[in-house]
């Protein structure tokens, strides 16, 4: 395998891990009629009532769709927990875009994705295992991604560490025109519709106002849906990012799931370090 695919192989999978950052920046104003203006003021209290419960919930279960440009289109499901960073598995198919053609090249547009406290896994496939003796999975450890693409991955892995459902509230509460929209039915329950655009400026949270810098973003849109257990069960984030405009829209359920995640096999495990050293053309 050429070492550029290997590196390409690399953003693939870091990509997948970025569900805390969206993009594309909207132009609807604040005052859009059906606007429940009375609801401004009680903004705050509602919100950090949901970043409270959604973080002591600390797992659930997760189905997200990501659009970026041309770039790719994802979607992904499985169950996480962030009781001590992030854990959990995902499937991801990658359904669009040239991510999906370099997949494909690679035997597939599917992978499933484990999170561990030190590291996270990708599982590639047999025409994958073909090219790295036998080796089915990748280990990337946090503190080595920010190899990817020559240090373009920096603050990655402090990135997948820190993305929980409560990092959009964050972001919302960070609005200076948050609104609630009203009541709408989500997964067959009624849930309150909050909106919001938030300027990466204004990001009090310095973790996440680097995140957002880093990608490019200058302006979000932020939509989520609270339950009436002051539960995150949508979210849809929307924004521009240097890489393009960038949708993504997830579903929470299952609050409390029991989360699994275990760690592949040494013997069909290669390190990303130690791939990238193996292929031609690198050091």
């Amino acid at each position: 395998m050429q070492g550029t695919t290997v590196r390409r192989v690399g953003l693939v999978l870091a990509a997948t891990a970025l569900t805390g950052v969206a993009a594309c920046t909207s132009q609807e104003s604040s005052d859009t009629p059906g606007l429940d203006r009375a609801a401004r003021g009680r903004a705050p209290d509602a919100l950090r009532a949901a970043e409270r419960a959604t973080e002591h919930a600390e797992s659930a279960r997760v189905e997200s769709t990501t659009t970026m440009g041309a770039l790719m289109s994802m979607t992904a499901d499985g169950t996480l927990g962030w009781s001590d960073g992030i854990t959990g598995t995902l499937t991801i198919e990658y359904t669009g875009g040239t991510i999906a053609d370099t997949m494909r090249r690679l035997g597939t547009t599917s992978m499933e994705a484990r999170y561990l406290p030190e590291a996270y896994y990708a599982r590639m496939g047999e025409k994958f295992a073909e090219q790295t003796g036998g080796r089915r999975w990748i280990r990337y450890a946090y503190e080595d991604l920010e190899a990817l693409a020559g240090g373009s991955g920096a603050h990655l892995g402090d990135q997948m560490r820190s993305t929980t459902p409560n990092q959009s509230v964050k972001l919302l509460l960070s609005s200076g025109d948050v609104r609630k929209v009203g009541e709408e039915r989500v997964g067959g329950r009624s849930a309150a519709h909050w909106s919001g655009t938030v300027t990466a400026a204004d990001v009090a949270d310095d973790g996440l106002r680097k995140q957002l810098t880093e990608a490019g973003v200058t302006t979000e849109t932020v939509d989520i849906w609270i339950d009436k257990r002051n539960l995150l069960v949508k979210k849809v984030e929307k924004a521009r990012m240097a890489t393009g405009l960038m949708t993504q829209t997830a579903h929470y359920a299952d609050y409390g799931v029991a989360v699994r995640a275990e760690r592949p096999p040494r013997s069909d495990t290669g390190d990303f370090q130690d791939l990238m050293r193996e292929q031609p053309g690198t050091s």
